[in-house]
């Protein structure tokens, strides 16, 4: 009984070995950092095994002018050392004549490396500890000082006279590097290699001591306290290389004590067996010597808590909160570690309140980190009622972020939910999972295929929970259950997109042709809605099989498939022409009257392997079949989406790659033939006025379906070009039908055109011929530019989108690599390229506000209008980058860059971009242009100073194109500013004064480009060009101040100096904690339980635009050290920042050691900011605000207006 109680005292000591020591606090950390080490003589014994622990604190706790006692070493194997191989990087200096010791720049150019083993490494510093245990750690601190990037050199007298922290004060005044990058931030691959090479020699380094030096009280208490001393330093470089360092051995250390317990156990066990047995079968040695390796495992795991207990609370409990994010990632990294390694230890409130606090940390990485590691949690079902308090208490927040700003956590979130709905009892209620289900819509792949593996996995659940009462097969009832998904979400014209979500995980239901199939085919199945949304899901499931890539907007660079993957995309298109080449012909009969779903069945043949339809009899019957189908499609059919998808299918049966080809030609052909025939019945009744309203209207139909199937067959055989041509310039004023048909010649004629201009570059056509075509283009020119001012708004959009295709056709350009085709070049007149601008500025450039005065326009309706527009302006865009208009026409499209950058700013932008690389100087002076004009329309009107103010936000949008290379954009800019100088002082026709010169208010937004020496330039051609009497005007003094002024300002810091530029864009401001001393505490109570409150939370999900610089204020970390009296509120109101400044005294005199310390260091550049803005907390709603993370296309198989304008 008596050795159970002892063992049941050992095992509370361990248990509470975090809660009970509060009288260490943050004293014990300024102890260690004023720890002194003294060497020992050889021949100083040992103290009893059983004050080990109290050694080791008052080792690292206290100095002592006793030496440090140490258990003995075992003799190690010899290995194979970097001092006899080949993997040494470099060669070893002999500490002696007669022995080799490792040295410290050794081990870092090993680590350096990372091509040496590290066993190996570690190895061989051991065997210089075993000799000399001081010169060894000594080696060991100077790696850690070059690990941190510093020069200096901690020697044999200041190991063994100084304290840590003048230690670590005397290498800071030596870290006075030009650079303030260290191995731990130099970017590239080498900073990899560095960092998983240190992390692994900490883990080695652990393991290869965890049966002796662990416990020899010098080792690793030397080392951690030095590692504490550095984690509170000022200067980065040894903060974060000690911190990661320090969490690394934590790690090492916890295993090692998980180790431990696991004996502890075992040995118990025996030892309870042993005691068991009756007295005859008793052995009283074999009882002993459990008892000693008991009381032995017992004060091993005391130690090991004692060191873990000190690391914890004077490293972790600091560094989670750091400046730096990357230290708060490592600290995290490691916290999810332990948690799941020794959980007995760990786990339970006091450590999971730092996960759910850096939950709201304002960095993604450190976000992610966390989420990662409640996700190792989440996977264990014995830790789940541990968590009971943590899901409760944050499941709120964990929610919120599945909208974070980074889709990299947002991804990791929704995964980190569904192991929460699995492993818990409670799960996630349905409005919660409402959060995840619209995510399957998301831009981003990743996080999209996340949302749906929740998705399916919720599915089938509700399935499983639903089986008993449904005779239906799985992919029979995932298939319902996804239609009606689909119905209820709202998100139409995005199947493409779901679908794509599900691949991964539903792969083999979305492939079952054959249950989808049955239910379209079954007369009394579907409902309307669940039949459409249905054909939409097959069709998107057909066409990510058949092409085995994501959707437009998903896919991140073209991605060369595998092998495997082709070989599993050929099987997929072949089972799906082999099953719906039979059933194709039912569907279409069956939906052939509903125009929107039967152009969705026309896409699918688009994904068949058409070859296999000459391969047999039967199957060129399906093909007869399927032809004559398409044709009475178009017969029945005036829908443009309809007849959209007859023309796509035409073009790809009528490939010539298909043996069949000839059949699919001669039965089109038939059919233009009999609506050419049709057309032309009515053609001389609508010249002679004489046809009613039907006769209209058949002509008009037949017209269309004829513009349809041009795009993808041939029309100049059936010579409709001057019928259309007369049709068009006979036209008086239309009506509705009328609009329609002279729309429909419109686009018939100019097919025709560009029909020849492709037959003409196959095969020249004689010279005969070529008048003719030029004959025809130049009419059909004139005609569309009578269009250009037709009262109705589809003829006018119409012609004007017509022109820029042919003037771009027949350009200089495109003829370049045909000289027989030279004659066929056709410039737009000067009448032209002014009405053509004028229709910009009246149809495209036009508020949105002023249209809907006109009438109530629908959402759907402004989105097609905006494409179109979207569609003409980067059609007039295309002629001034094809050299089609001179770079001057471009002005009616950069004046309008600022007004309208919401709708067109890309195209503008864009458009500018490549205006420069044609003629940089030209284009500048372009951009002046646009300027000065709209500078003599102000004068012109006599408009406000607010016009003018407009002109210069204008100007300073245009000024951000010339990019950050000066010097190449010097010449443009210099040119910009000479045109606008002499414009500035050009003097109207008959009046003396000077009305321009308030123009250079405006030219003094480009001035922060110029090159010093262009400025110099530019003021001597300014007083050579400004009448004296100006110069005191205030817009020529305000224009000459810009040409002194520098171009870039540094910003200035709080205490009137000019920032460094060392510091990281990345700068992520955190509180700065309370200095540690002897009389204050850093924390109140103990280590894992201390009564931290809950910090502060930042929102990181994104805002509605509107409310971007509200939200965009809040810049403190979201990890403060306030004071709260629970760990965990009841509550789960979310909270907001909100930044109050106060003042920072100023300094008025420096001390000498201040400025002793200065000279040896460059603050700026190595040591982060003390002062920090205290936050205010106030409450706020987090959900009112919110946007989806996804962003929608609205035409997802439409590659972007960008691509087709200049790629």
């Amino acid at each position: 009984m008596h050795q159970s109680r002892m063992l049941e005292r050992g095992d509370s000591a361990v248990d509470s070995e975090f809660d009970d020591v509060s009288d260490l606090d943050s004293d014990y950390e300024a102890e260690l950092k004023t720890t002194k080490r003294k060497k020992s003589s050889a021949q100083r014994k040992q103290p009893p095994k059983r004050s080990r622990l109290k050694a080791a604190l008052r080792a690292v706790s206290s100095p002592s002018d006793s030496s440090v006692s140490t258990v003995d070493i075992p003799p190690h194997k010899p290995s194979r050392g970097i001092l006899s191989g080949p993997a040494s990087p470099q060669p070893v200096a002999r500490a002696d004549d007669a022995n080799q010791s490792i040295t410290a720049e050794n081990i870092y150019n090993a680590l350096l490396s990372g091509k040496g083993a590290m066993v190996t490494v570690v190895d061989e510093w051991l065997d210089s500890y075993k000799q000399s245990r001081e010169a060894g750690l000594l080696v060991l601190v100077n790696f850690l000082v070059q690990a941190c990037g510093c020069k200096g050199v901690v020697t044999e007298e200041m190991f063994s006279s100084m304290q840590n922290a003048e230690i670590i004060s005397t290498l800071t005044k030596e870290f006075n590097e030009e650079s303030v990058n260290y191995p731990l931030s130099t970017p590239g691959p080498q900073l990899k290699r560095f960092k998983a090479s240190l992390c692994e020699f900490a883990k080695v380094l652990v393991r290869s001591c965890q049966n002796s030096l662990v416990y020899d009280e010098y080792l690793f208490p030397s080392l951690l306290a030095l590692l504490t001393g550095l984690t509170d330093s000022q200067v980065r470089a040894f903060r974060h290389t000690s911190t990661l360092l320090a969490m690394k051995l934590m790690s090492g250390l916890v295993e090692v004590a998980a180790l431990l317990t696991v004996q502890i156990c075992t040995i118990q066990r025996r030892y309870d067996i042993e005691n068991s047995k009756t007295a005859f079968e008793k052995s009283p040695e074999r009882l002993e010597e459990l008892q000693t390796t008991l009381i032995q495992l017992h004060e091993n795991r005391e130690e090991l808590s004692s060191l873990l207990n000190a690391t914890f609370r004077g490293v972790f409990v600091h560094r989670y909160r750091d400046k730096l994010p990357e230290i708060r990632a490592a600290c995290i990294e490691e916290l999810g570690k332990w948690l799941k390694t020794d959980p007995e230890d760990f786990l339970n409130d006091g450590c999971l309140k730092y996960l759910g606090w850096t939950l709201h940390d304002k960095q993604s990485p450190v976000r992610l980190q966390c989420v990662r590691a409640l996700q190792g949690l989440y996977q264990e079902k014995e830790f789940i009622g541990r968590l009971e308090l943590f899901t409760s208490r944050f499941k709120e927040r964990i929610l919120s972020m599945v909208l974070d700003k980074e889709p990299d956590v947002a991804l990791e979130v929704v995964n980190l939910l569904l192991l929460i709905q699995q492993s818990t009892e409670e799960g996630l209620e349905e409005d919660e999972c409402g959060h995840i289900y619209p995510l399957v819509f998301a831009s981003h792949r990743g996080l999209a295929c996340a949302a749906g593996n929740f998705l399916y996995h919720r599915m089938k659940l509700m399935y499983n929970e639903q089986k008993q009462e449904s005779l239906k097969s799985d992919n029979a009832a995932f298939i319902q259950m996804i239609m009606a998904f689909y119905i209820q979400c709202e998100f139409h014209e995005h199947g493409a997109y779901l679908v794509d979500s599900l691949w991964d995980v539903a792969r083999s239901e979305l492939r079952d042709w054959e249950t989808m199939t049955a239910f379209l085919l079954v007369e009394t199945g579907l409902l309307y809605e669940e039949e459409g949304a249905l054909i939409e899901l097959m069709v998107c499931a057909i066409q990510r099989a058949s092409q085995a890539s994501p959707p437009v907007g998903r896919a991140q660079g073209k991605k060369v498939l595998s092998m495997k993957d082709k070989k599993m995309q050929e099987q997929d298109r072949g089972r799906i022409t082999a099953h719906f080449i039979p059933l194709l012909p039912q569907l279409l009969t069956k939906y052939s009257a509903d125009a929107a779903k039967v152009t969705l069945v026309l896409k699918i043949p688009l994904y068949f392997d058409l070859e296999l339809f000459s391969s047999t009899q039967r199957m060129s019957n399906h093909l007869d079949l399927l032809l004559s189908q398409i044709c009475g499609i178009v017969d029945k059919h005036t829908e443009a989406l309809v007849l959209e998808a007859c023309a796509h299918l035409v073009c790809r049966l009528c490939s010539e790659r298909f043996t069949f080809s000839s059949r699919a030609h001669t039965t089109f052909s038939q059919l233009l033939d009999t609506l050419s025939d049709c057309f032309n019945n009515y053609l001389n009744e609508l010249l002679q006025g004489s046809a009613d309203e039907d006769d209209v209207y058949c002509a008009a139909i037949a017209l269309k379906r004829i513009g349809a199937l041009s795009c993808a067959k041939d029309p100049t055989a059936w010579k409709l070009f001057d019928g259309c041509l007369q049709l068009l310039s006979s036209r008086g004023d239309s009506t509705q039908i009328e609009v329609e048909l002279v729309v429909s010649a419109l686009k018939c004629a100019a097919f025709h055109l560009m029909w020849a201009k492709v037959n003409a570059v196959n095969s020249p056509p004689k010279q005969a011929e070529m008048k003719i075509l030029k004959r025809e283009l130049r009419s059909f020119s004139e005609v569309c530019q009578s269009c250009l001012s037709a009262a109705q708004p589809e003829i006018r959009a119409q012609a004007f989108e017509l022109l820029c295709d042919l003037l771009l056709l027949f350009s200089e350009t495109c003829v370049r690599s045909e000289p027989a085709l030279q004659t066929l070049v056709h410039l737009p007149s000067d009448s032209l390229r002014s009405e053509m601008a004028a229709f910009l500025l009246d149809y495209v450039f036009t508020d949105t506000d002023q249209e809907e005065l006109h009438g109530e326009v629908g959402e759907e309706t402004k989105i097609t209008q905006l494409q179109r527009k979207r569609n003409q302006l980067a059609g007039y865009c295309k002629l001034v980058v094809y050299g089609v208009l001179d770079l001057s026409a471009a002005t009616d499209v950069f004046k309008q860059y600022s007004k309208h950058y919401t709708d067109y700013g890309d195209i503008i932008k864009e458009t500018i971009s490549k205006t420069k690389l044609i003629n940089p100087v030209q284009s500048a002076k372009t951009v002046g242009l646009s300027l000065q004009q709209l500078f003599a329309e102000m004068l012109t009107e006599e408009r406000s100073k607010q016009d003018l103010g407009e002109i210069r936000d204008l100007a300073k949008r245009l000024a951000m194109s010339f990019g950050i290379d000066l010097h190449r954009a010097q010449k443009p800019l210099v040119a910009l500013h000479m045109d606008g100088i002499l414009f500035a002082f050009r003097a109207s026709e008959g009046e003396e004064e000077l009305q321009n010169v308030p123009f250079l208010e405006v030219l003094t937004e480009f001035s922060f480009k110029l090159l010093p020496k262009d400025r110099a330039q530019l003021a001597s051609f300014l007083n050579s060009k400004c009448p004296s009497a100006a110069l005191c005007w205030s817009p020529v003094r305000l224009y000459q101040s810009s040409l002194v002024a520098r171009a870039v300002s540094k910003p200035k810091d709080p205490e009137g100096g000019e920032q460094s530029e060392a510091v990281s864009a990345n700068y992520s401001p955190m509180a700065k904690r309370k200095r540690t001393t002897a009389n204050a505490s850093a924390l109140d109570g103990s280590s894992f339980h201390s009564s931290l409150g809950i910090p502060v939370l930042t929102s990181t999900v994104l805002k509605e635009p509107s409310k971007g610089l509200a939200s965009g204020d809040v810049t403190s970390s979201s990890l403060m050290d306030t004071h709260s009296e629970e760990e965990f509120s009841s509550t789960s109101q979310m909270r907001a920042v909100k930044r109050n400044k106060r003042r920072v005294p100023t300094i008025r005199k420096r001390t000498e050691e201040q400025a002793d310390l200065n000279s040896h260091l460059t603050l700026l550049s190595l040591i982060d900011d003390i002062e920090e803005e205290e936050p205010v907390i106030e409450d706020y709603e987090s959900d009112s605000d919110r946007t989806m993370h996804s962003q929608l296309s609205n035409h997802p198989t439409t590659p972007s207006v960008l691509d087709e304008l200049f790629d």
